[in-house]
């Protein structure tokens, strides 16, 4: 007597994983998302406490740290918009992502200049360089008003990048009127609520 083993026929009404189904995250920008709050969080608590305008080697180096770690998370988010078509999928959207890129990047040259002390802004060239910081968060309000615009993101993800991306709009004139102490505690909220918030949304969209 012999017992003849059939496997069950496989079912059709169930999808079957791939390997690459099973590794995909559900959440592929958590990292990126994370990074944008803390270095938001982080140049806060040091525009707080130091307030906006550092002075002396110890002071540049901590505001240099802190807004460098801001600058990565927002380059971290503009991969994001990028990946996810934020602004549209037309060459113009494509192209004015990789111009804030690059306007970052000269930022962040500016910010390690800053840092290690060797940044003069009584010279042409160095007054340039340090130029690229407000321009990079300039063109950051302009992305946030496209992403409203585009429609591409939904629910308080499609507002959200502009309110956080206000900040030069409203915290520059707010050091020019009341001072770096006032204006660094309006950037401290500001970093909060605006860009803290942001990188959460980030680090849960799940595409």
């Amino acid at each position: 007597m012999s017992v003849q083993h059939t496997p069950a026929p496989a079912r059709s009404d169930v999808p079957r994983r791939t390997p690459a189904d099973r590794t995909t995250p559900t959440r592929p920008f958590y990292k990126r998302g994370m990074l944008i709050t803390f270095g938001a969080v982080a140049w806060g608590i040091d525009s707080l406490v130091l307030g906006t305008n550092p002075s002396g080697p110890f002071e540049e180096a901590m505001s240099s740290l802190t807004s460098g770690v801001f600058q990565l998370g927002l380059l971290g988010l503009l991969t994001v918009l990028y990946a996810t078509k934020a602004l549209g999928d037309g060459r113009l959207a494509r192209f004015f992502i990789r111009f804030e890129a690059v306007l970052l990047f000269f930022a962040i040259g500016s910010t390690v200049a800053d840092g290690i002390g060797v940044s003069n802004l009584d010279q042409p060239g160095w007054a340039m360089l340090d130029a690229f910081w407000p321009l990079s968060m300039l063109g950051m309000f302009f992305i946030g008003i496209r992403i409203a615009i585009a429609g591409r993101w939904h629910g308080k993800a499609r507002f959200w990048p502009l309110i956080a991306e206000s900040w030069g709009p409203i915290v520059v004139p707010t050091f020019g009127i009341f001072g770096s102490s006032v204006a660094g505690v309006v950037s401290f909220v500001h970093l909060c609520v605006g860009y803290g918030v942001l990188g959460q949304i980030v680090a849960r969209k799940e595409s």
